[in-house]
């Protein structure tokens, strides 16, 4: 069984997405239509948990949102008016129901429902000290140390035994959790992970990104603030700061690929930084050529950003399809290959006998642009070149994103002239580090910690990396969160 989505096989995978409603009548149907907006972040799989202010009541399952949420009988079966709901793409655990969340637990406090963003990068030094200690495991989720840690937290109220467990743990997380004392939204010190707030009517409601807002006919408040805690009991909404400021390190890769492109962080609209990044790669790496050609969809803004900065025509070189499901039977090589074609297919009449740069979003393990520039070939291009809208991705991540291991990224084992030979490709170049950064406002100084979490690019991590194998090369030098002052 193959996957139809020959083109996004190579990708990195989105982290997870997570959608969260306190205070309206019916919550599971609006948190339904939530993880729709957020379904790119997670194909795998989906849930959503309720409560109606006696019961918890959940429904998980395999596979989209699309078939197992639209439903009425499995939307009734979710009363309360208040709910919380995960879209996943597995970076830790096995890809298996127990670990599909929401994750739900009893604690001598009530219920507790959590739905997790991100990834605790100290899970298994911690799950292994929970062990030792009595905790019993049900599923090989890294969140699952959250609920073990506010089980066996010796502070007395809910809060203060969740808190408790959050400074205990390292890494990513935006978290969206359920009590019967109310909803608690909150990120991690350094906001890796994002996520937002916002109202539809007297709802209070949290997501992922902006765009799950728009769809649902929600307002934009603002975002979770790094370090923040956000507290919705009835109508009353508090705030607390628990953790020591530190300055925020976001994911530089929300911009270039994980967030859709009608999402708005910071102020900016997601479309227009992509445009804005193709606009600066035109300027480091131009070519002469005939036609600009996205690969669909991720490429696209970027693309229209090179043509539009190079004056080189946008042209539509691949046809996607989007009614291609997610697997099928494939029996032997012959059919595998043409099995490829039914998700992109090229646009011989367009291509044939041009000149073209193709605009993607990353290279990853590189066989994806090694399909795309053969496919080129195959529909008669007289040249390919490839320019990718972010640097290259020489290091893994340990943040909720599921990375390949160092080993298998491309550019972590060749030079640019390694990997333009093996995608076969007439040229190859990426945006800089620095070039990216422009395109999102910003300087990045050798000197002073960066804006953004860029460790994919730099080897630069913005925290300790318990669990990670100590042999591998990390960047130490800016491994410490740096302290404001």
């Amino acid at each position: 069984m193959l996957t139809t989505h020959p083109f996004d096989d190579d990708k990195l995978r989105e982290e997870c997405g997570i959608f969260g409603v306190s205070g309206s009548s019916g919550a599971a149907a609006l948190v339904a239509l939530g993880l729709h907006a957020l379904q790119h972040r997670g194909q795998e799989a989906a849930g959503i948990t309720s409560f109606d202010g006696h019961l918890f009541h959940t429904h998980r399952a395999m596979g989209h949102v699309a078939g197992n949420f639209d439903r009425d009988d499995v939307i009734r079966a979710l009363p309360g008016d208040v709910a919380v709901g995960h879209v996943r793409y597995s970076t830790t655990g096995e890809t298996a129901l127990r670990n599909v969340q929401p994750l739900y637990a009893d604690l001598s406090t009530g219920g507790f429902a959590v739905a997790h963003n991100g990834n605790i990068s100290n899970a298994m030094k911690l799950r292994r000290e929970l062990v030792r200690r009595g905790s019993i495991f049900q599923s090989t989720s890294d969140t699952e140390t959250i609920i073990h840690l506010v089980a066996t937290s010796n502070y007395r109220t809910l809060l203060d035994r969740f808190i408790d467990a959050l400074k205990q743990v390292e890494g990513a997380y935006s978290l969206i959790v359920t009590t019967p004392e109310g909803m608690i939204a909150c990120r991690d010190p350094l906001g890796i992970r994002p996520l937002v707030m916002g109202r539809l009517d007297d709802a209070v409601i949290f997501a992922s990104e902006t765009v799950a807002l728009d769809v649902c006919g929600a307002t934009f408040e603002r975002a979770v603030d790094p370090g923040e805690l956000v507290i919705v009991q009835g109508t009353e909404i508090r705030s607390i700061r628990p953790f020591q400021a530190v300055a925020p390190r976001p994911c530089i890769f929300e911009w270039v690929y994980f967030s859709r492109p009608d999402s708005i962080v910071d102020d900016h609209s997601i479309y227009s930084v992509r445009k804005g990044i193709g606009a600066q790669l035109a300027i480091e790496a131009p070519v002469e050529a005939d036609l600009v050609i996205p690969v669909p969809d991720s490429g696209v803004p970027a693309a229209i950003g090179y043509a539009q900065q190079s004056g080189i025509p946008f042209e539509l070189g691949i046809i996607r399809s989007h009614y291609v499901g997610r697997t099928f039977i494939q029996p032997g090589d012959k059919v595998r290959h043409l099995g490829v074609k039914l998700k992109h297919n090229a646009n011989r009449a367009l291509i044939q006998g041009k000149r073209i740069v193709l605009i993607d979003d990353s290279i990853v393990r590189g066989t994806t642009s090694l399909k795309i520039v053969q496919m080129m070939r195959e529909a008669g291009a007289a040249e390919v070149h490839m320019r990718i809208a972010s640097p290259p991705t020489r290091h893994s991540c340990f943040y909720g994103v599921d990375t390949p291991e160092r080993a298998k990224l491309l550019a972590a084992q060749h030079d640019l002239g390694g990997m333009t030979d093996f995608i076969h490709a007439d040229s190859l170049a990426f945006v800089s580090i620095d070039g990216l950064y422009k395109a999102l406002g910003e300087a990045r100084r050798a000197d002073i910690r960066p804006k953004y979490c860029d460790a994919c690019f730099t080897g630069a991590y913005p925290t300790t990396l318990t669990d990670y194998d100590e042999s591998a090369t990390v960047d130490q030098f800016q491994m410490l969160a740096e302290r404001v002052v």
